[in-house]
């Protein structure tokens, strides 16, 4: 439990297919299989109670080592309706059925593809999530200060004709998918695991490595290695 003893979920969607990187979170890559990375990290945290895997693929995850029950009761295998299988479906059409099904104070969702997400990143969103007044919700984000274009050519965020150092000019955020806090009444609210009074946190550049293509993978593996061989990823300024 955290500080001020809520229960919190952490939800894992896993899916056998993967569109872009076949299989990827069964794949090997530094030394284990890609969904043990994020698994192992949360599974050792003390303020996470549970990790719930909302899956079509308890088939793999046996071949891969994992079942009902393992990290001492902590992972929780839980079978993915047919109705909600499939490329196309919305996420949060699985996270309803986990919230529904999964009492908690709090539930903190990620995926296997960011498998470089730190447990001291994690207490941080958990920190600035119940410090903050009146917030229903949390996402990570990535920071960008730099030139925008649409497709046409227009500029978005600047003017060509009197360049400013991109330092100074306003931030745009984007969301990473790395990770979101949320509780039942702002799922409930919503339908949707971005409530109506989000905080917006910013996440280290190099945890927010999120495996989507091939180009990705063979990003996160090399910083994957230097981390199984016992190395620190720099922190930032």
């Amino acid at each position: 439990m955290i500080a001020d003893e809520k229960t919190v979920t952490a939800l894992l969607p896993m899916k056998a297919h993967s569109a872009r990187v076949t299989s990827k979170n069964f794949r090997p890559i530094a030394g284990k299989p890609l969904f043990r990375w994020i698994l192992d990290t949360m599974c050792a945290m003390d303020e996470i109670d549970r990790v719930v895997i909302n899956t079509d693929a308890r088939d793999i995850l046996a071949d891969n080592g994992l079942k009902d029950g393992d990290y001492d009761g902590k992972a929780r295998i839980r079978d993915r309706k047919p109705e909600i299988c499939g490329d196309f479906v919305s996420m949060n059409l699985v996270l309803a059925d986990d919230v529904e099904n999964t009492a908690s104070d709090l539930y903190f969702m990620t995926h296997t593809t960011n498998p470089l997400l730190a447990p001291k990143t994690i207490r941080t969103m958990f920190d600035a999530f119940l410090g903050a007044e009146d917030a229903d919700s949390l996402f990570t984000v990535n920071r960008h200060q730099t030139r925008f274009y649409t497709p046409e050519g227009a500029p978005i965020n600047h003017d060509p004709n009197n360049l400013l150092r991109t330092q100074d000019l306003p931030p745009y955020l984007e969301e990473n998918s790395v990770g979101y806090l949320f509780t039942a009444d702002s799922f409930a609210r919503t339908g949707a695991r971005i409530g109506e009074r989000p905080v917006l946190f910013e996440t280290p550049r190099l945890e927010s490595v999120d495996i989507d293509e091939v180009s990705d993978w063979f990003m996160a593996e090399s910083l994957l290695m230097r981390v199984a061989a016992g190395e620190s990823l720099p922190e930032e300024d």
